[in-house]
């Protein structure tokens, strides 16, 4: 352990010399790179916060919407099928949804109920079990043990993306992280120091480099139109933008990855709902738009699941905003989506219908519609999905998700 952290101290040193941040620690990451067994791509999204999916897909054929929510209609919506609108701020979408390749779940939780808390929930949702594993017991997360049941993936078959801790990619599955922060603006000069200062510890030289490596994936090859347009995204994004995040995840997809996971937050809208909500999906539309972007033909082979830890009241509050609810909805986009719809159960707003007389009332688990998207996606075994991955599960029927 004494080594370790004095080897550690070196290459805080050394980052220091050459003006880079060793706080995101890539040095100490391994890069291998080796294709998963499917051609399909899998993007998951955590919105963290507690997603209104009641003002992101509005019901509005429900009589009982109306007079539930008269501050925040103040903005019409945009018609999807009749029953169903459309936030304004997912306009730039609305291309997708004509093509087919946006839909919505609604009336979903996860199996999580009544506390409320933001850190709970999430735990819940990212670790894909039930009530009867506690909180504090959940280690691993869902994707991480659908990628264990598959043999012999490494290096970049998946990556975690951003600042947050991914925990839907935790656990003994071999995964990639990165972060803007870890770009290492590294010049030649400075390369052949680095190597120069670890040239007689051959693993300290090597982590070095390839972490130089790994910062370098980022840069798209704007040799190409798809890779230009994907470069001139993430620059008007600025490095630390939602578009960053994306187009670094979009780079990756489009070559040897398979399956980016990362976080967008602010969806916690207590006050003044109109304005925060908006900018959520303003950044929401971004990531999406720039994975399409990015992944060029492959977007007709990718699928992108965003999720939220739970829903939120029926009623507007005081403040201009929803509390934290149970009910809410799933976002559902990718060219390998069957979309053009809502998918779920509706229960209805009469208050006999709420649960708990407050909330919308949950007809449909999360955790369903990721298992389809899993098998739909890349084979999985429908009893490995119920057994481990998402353990206690009992899958409903096929919502036939992808093409």
């Amino acid at each position: 352990m004494a080594n370790d952290l004095t080897r550690r101290g070196l290459l805080r040193r050394g980052a220091a010399l050459i003006g880079c941040s060793a706080a995101a620690h890539p040095f100490l990451s391994t890069v291998t790179f080796a294709s998963a067994p499917w051609d399909t791509r899998l993007v998951v999204m955590i919105l963290r916060g507690g997603m209104d999916g009641l003002d992101v897909v509005r019901p509005v054929g429900d009589p009982a919407y109306g007079a539930l929510r008269p501050g925040l209609l103040a903005t019409p919506g945009l018609a999807l099928d009749g029953f169903y609108e459309m936030h304004p701020a997912l306009g730039p979408l609305m291309p997708l949804w004509q093509a087919g390749q946006l839909g919505f779940v609604h009336a979903v939780s996860t199996p999580y109920r009544d506390k409320r808390s933001h850190f709970d929930g999430q735990d819940v949702l990212e670790a894909g079990t039930g009530l009867d594993v506690p909180v504090a017991d959940q280690r691993d997360g869902w994707l991480n043990r659908m990628l264990q049941s598959v043999p012999g993936l490494s290096g970049e078959t998946a990556f975690a993306i951003g600042r947050d801790e991914m925990r839907v990619l935790s656990g003994p599955a071999p995964v990639l992280n990165w972060s803007p922060a870890a770009a290492l603006a590294v010049s030649p000069q400075s390369r052949l120091l680095l190597e120069q200062m670890y040239h007689a510890d051959p693993l300290f030289r090597d982590a070095t480099l390839e972490a130089i490596e790994l910062a370098n994936l980022a840069v798209p090859d704007t040799a190409t139109p798809r890779g230009a347009a994907l470069s001139q995204m993430m620059e008007q994004g600025g490095r630390n933008s939602i578009r960053a995040l994306a187009g670094f995840a979009a780079e990756r997809l489009f070559n040897d990855t398979r399956i980016a996971a990362f976080s967008l937050g602010g969806w916690d809208t207590h006050r003044r709902q109109d304005i925060t909500l908006r900018k959520s999906l303003g950044q929401l539309s971004d990531a999406i738009l720039t994975l399409k972007a990015g992944l060029g033909p492959d977007w007709g082979k990718t699928v992108v699941i965003a999720m939220t830890e739970f829903g939120r009241t029926v009623h507007e509050n005081g403040s201009q905003g929803t509390d934290h609810g149970t009910g809410g909805a799933m976002v559902l986009a990718g060219g390998a989506v069957r979309g053009g719809r809502v998918l779920g159960q509706w229960p209805g707003l009469d208050e006999a219908d709420l649960y708990d007389r407050r909330d919308l009332l949950p007809t449909g688990d999360v955790r369903d519609y990721a298992a389809w998207a899993l098998r739909g996606a890349f084979g999985i075994d429908r009893a490995v999905l119920e057994g481990k991955v998402f353990p206690g599960l009992t899958l409903g029927a096929d919502p036939g998700l992808l093409l």
